[in-house]
C-alpha cells in the first residue's frame, strides 16, 4: 500500500474480506484497533452521518488521520488478531483490562517434573500459565493447600533421567517430613509426578470431587494391603481438600461448571467482575480495573471485557453469563469454543439461578467501582496544578503522582554510574532515591548502561512488588529513551508511560515518534520534569564524584606496610577523605578506626604529606 494515498482514497482501497483495522491520530499514534468480517463495510460505517453514532465514534472519528489494516482469513482470526494488537499497542478508545502486564499466574514448568511458580510475567515459553488471578492473598491460600495436599516439589533443580543417574542432587527436609516423594533421587518415576501435576490442574479448575474421590479410593486401597503409612498420609490429603471445599459457597442448584461476567462504569474507567462457578460452587471472584473510552457504550465495554479477559484465560467453562443480550456476538461464542476445544454457550439469561448470580456480580463490580471514586476523588484534591498540567502536557491517562528519573554519569567510561531520583505529589522523595554502580557495560556506553540501571530498577520493583511509577523520565534524547523503553518492554513493562527530556532544547521524547512533544515553554509541567531531570543529573554527578574521590584517595595508602583491604575499608568507612585524615592526630585515627596506634601513625604522616603537595 503506498504511503502517500490519503485516507480517504485508503478507505476506497479497503477489501471485502475480514481483518483488523487500525486508526490513527495526526501523531501517528493508533487511537482504536478493530476487528470487521467484511473490513470494507465496517471502516466506511465510521464516517458516515454522526447524528446516529455513540459518543466515542463521534469523539474518535474527527481524530483519524490515518488507517491501516490487515486482512485474515476469517473473522475468529481477526478476533484473535484484535485483542493481541490492542494488548501491544494499549489505544486509547479500545476497552482495556488496566495494568494487565502485572496480574498473578501460576506456571506450570514444561520439564519432567514440573514446578509450580508463581509468576506475574507470561511468555511464549512452552510453559503452562494457569490465570489470570487478581486476589494475590487468597492465590497464596490456595498455594498452600495445593502443597498440603500434593507433594509438590519446591525444589530448583532440573531434574531428568541423567541428573537422575548420576546422582547429582539429593533428596531435602521436604522429602523426610513427607511434602516430596523424592523425585530428584528416582524414588518417584516421572510418570506419577506428572499424573500428580494433572490432579493439581484439576483441583485449580474446581474438579476436586473427582480428586477426592481417586483418594478416598487409593486410602482405602492402601489400607487394606496395610499400607498404613500411605493410607495416613492419603488420608491427611483427602482432609485438607474436603476442609478447602467445604469453604467455597455453594450458589448453584446444578454441579455446573460456569463464568459470571459483570461490569460497571464511569467515566474512563471501570471494574469488571468474574464469578468462577466450578461444579456449583464458587471457586473464585476476580476483580478487573478496567479502562473505557464511553461508560455509556455498555455493550462495546462488556464485550471488550469479555474479550480482553478470555484473551488471557487459561480455562473457559461451558457456560459464559453476561448481562447483555448476545445477539451479534456470535463470532465471540465461536471463538470461545475454538479457545476451550467444546462447546461454549455466550448466555444472556432471563431467570433463575443466574439471574441472581448476574446481580452479585454487578454488586461486586459497583462497590469496587465506588471505591475507586473514592480515592480518585481523594486524589483530585491533593494533585498539585504541575502535576495535572504534566499528565495534560502528554496526555497521560493517569496524573504521573509518581515520576521517577534516570540519569548516568561517568569521565570517559572511567567510573560509570547511575542515579534514580523519585518525585511524588511533584516534590522530591529523598529516602527513595538509588544509585547504581553499573556492572555489566564496559567503556562509555550510555545507552546500554541505561538498559542496565532501567532493567535493575524494575526487576526489583517487581520481585518486591513495590510501588511501580506513573512516570519514567530519561534524561537524554532519543537513543537513550529508546533502551529504557525497551528495558520495560523486557520486564512486560510496555504499559508505563516513559519519556525522554534532551538537555539542548529542552525537548521531551515519546516512544516511537521521531518528531518531541509540543509543549509550552513556560508550561507548570515542563517546568517539574526539567527539576526531576535536573535531580537526577545532580544526584549522579554527586555520586560519581565520591565514587571517584573514593577511588583515588584510596590508592594513597594501598604501599603502606601493614593496611590491607580490610583495614583501608575501616578508615574510609569513618574518615570521608584525605583532608580529614590529616587534620587529625594518630590517637583519633587508631580510636576511630580500631587500627594499631603505630600504623595510625603511618596513616596520619602519608595523609598530612599528600595533602600538602
Amino acid at each position: 500500500m503506498p504511503e502517500t494515498l490519503t485516507l480517504q482514497e485508503k478507505i476506497k482501497a479497503l477489501p471485502s474480506q475480514p481483518g483488523v483495522y487500525l486508526f490513527k491520530d495526526k501523531t501517528g499514534a493508533i487511537i482504536y484497533i478493530g476487528k470487521a468480517k467484511v473490513l470494507r463495510n465496517r471502516v466506511r460505517s465510521y464516517f458516515h452521518s454522526a447524528d446516529s453514532k455513540d459518543f466515542k465514534t463521534r469523539k474518535m472519528v474527527p481524530k483519524i488521520t490515518d488507517l491501516d489494516w490487515i486482512v485474515l482469513p476469517t473473522e475468529i482470526e481477526a478476533l484473535v488478531a484484535e485483542q493481541d494488537l490492542v494488548r501491544h499497542h494499549q489505544p486509547r478508545f479500545n476497552v482495556m483490562l488496566k495494568d494487565d502486564k502485572s496480574f498473578p499466574f501460576l506456571k506450570i514448568t514444561r520439564e519432567p517434573y514440573p514446578q509450580m511458580i508463581l509468576t506475574r510475567r507470561v511468555e511464549n515459553d512452552g510453559h503452562r500459565y494457569l490465570g489470570p488471578y487478581t486476589d494475590v492473598r487468597r492465590l497464596r491460600e490456595t498455594l498452600q493447600v495445593l502443597h498440603k495436599i500434593f507433594p509438590i516439589r519446591t525444589c530448583l533443580y532440573h531434574i531428568t533421567d541423567e541428573t537422575i543417574a548420576a546422582k547429582k542432587h539429593k533428596v531435602c527436609l521436604d522429602y523426610h517430613i513427607k511434602r516430596c516423594l523424592g523425585p530428584c533421587e528416582g524414588l518417584q518415576s516421572e510418570a506419577d509426578y506428572q499424573a500428580m501435576i494433572n490432579q493439581v490442574t484439576d483441583f485449580l479448575q474446581g474438579r476436586s470431587a473427582e480428586i477426592m474421590k481417586g483418594l478416598e479410593k487409593a486410602m482405602l486401597e492402601a489400607s487394606a494391603n496395610l499400607q498404613f503409612e500411605d493410607a495416613a498420609r492419603i488420608r491427611d490429603q483427602f482432609q485438607s481438600m474436603r476442609h478447602y471445599a467445604d469453604r467455597q459457597a455453594v450458589i448453584s442448584r446444578k454441579p455446573v461448571d460456569r463464568d459470571v461476567l459483570n461490569i460497571d462504569v464511569a467515566s474512563t474507567y471501570g471494574v469488571g467482575v468474574v464469578m468462577r462457578i466450578r461444579q456449583g460452587r464458587l471457586l473464585g471472584k476476580e476483580k478487573f480495573d478496567l479502562v473505557v473510552a464511553d461508560p455509556d457504550a455498555m455493550a462495546d465495554n462488556l464485550y471488550g471485557f469479555l474479550k480482553a479477559y478470555y484473551t488471557q484465560a487459561d480455562f473457559i467453562p461451558g457456560e459464559v453469563i453476561v448481562p447483555l443480550p448476545t445477539g451479534g456476538y456470535e463470532e465471540i461464542a465461536e471463538w470461545l469454543s475454538e479457545k476451550a476445544g467444546g462447546k461454549v454457550a455466550l448466555i444472556h439469561p432471563q431467570r433463575g439461578d443466574r439471574v441472581d448470580q448476574l446481580a452479585m456480580a454487578r454488586r461486586n463490580a459497583t462497590l469496587m467501582l465506588n471505591e475507586i471514586k473514592i480515592k480518585k476523588s481523594r486524589r483530585r484534591e491533593l494533585v498539585p496544578n504541575s502535576v495535572e498540567r504534566l499528565q495534560e502536557d502528554l496526555g497521560l491517562e493517569a496524573a504521573p503522582r509518581r515520576i521517577e528519573g534516570f540519569d548516568n554519569s561517568n569521565i570517559q567510561g572511567e567510573h560509570p554510574v547511575s542515579s534514580m531520583v523519585c518525585f511524588i505529589d511533584g516534590k522530591p522523595r529523598k529516602s527513595e532515591y538509588r544509585k547504581y554502580h553499573i556492572k555489566t557495560v564496559a567503556g562509555a556506553d550510555d545507552y546500554a548502561s541505561m538498559y542496565e540501571v532501567v532493567s535493575r530498577r524494575y526487576k526489583r520493583v517487581l520481585d518486591e512488588k513495590s510501588p511501580l511509577p506513573d512516570l519514567v523520565l530519561i534524561d537524554g534524547g532519543k537513543g537513550q529513551l529508546s533502551m529504557g523503553k525497551a528495558a520495560l518492554n523486557d520486564l512486560g513493562l510496555s504499559y508505563v508511560p516513559v519519556i525522554g527530556l534532551a538537555k539542548r532544547l529542552e525537548q521531551v521524547y515519546r516512544p516511537g515518534h521521531a518528531e518531541p512533544f509540543n509543549i509550552a515553554k513556560h508550561s507548570a509541567g515542563l517546568l517539574l520534569l526539567r527539576r526531576v531531570r535536573d535531580e537526577a543529573h545532580r544526584f549522579a554527578i554527586t555520586f560519581h564524584r565520591q565514587v571517584r574521590s573514593k577511588k583515588m584517595t584510596a590508592s594513597v595508602l594501598d604501599d603502606l606496610p601493614g593496611v590491607g583491604p580490610k583495614r583501608l575499608q575501616a578508615i574510609w568507612k569513618v574518615f570521608a577523605n584525605l583532608e580529614e585524615l590529616a587534620g587529625s592526630d594518630a590517637d583519633e585515627i587508631a580510636k576511630r578506626s580500631g587500627i594499631p596506634i603505630s600504623l595510625a601513625q603511618l596513616v596520619k604522616e602519608r595523609a598530612a604529606k599528600i595533602n600538602r603537595n
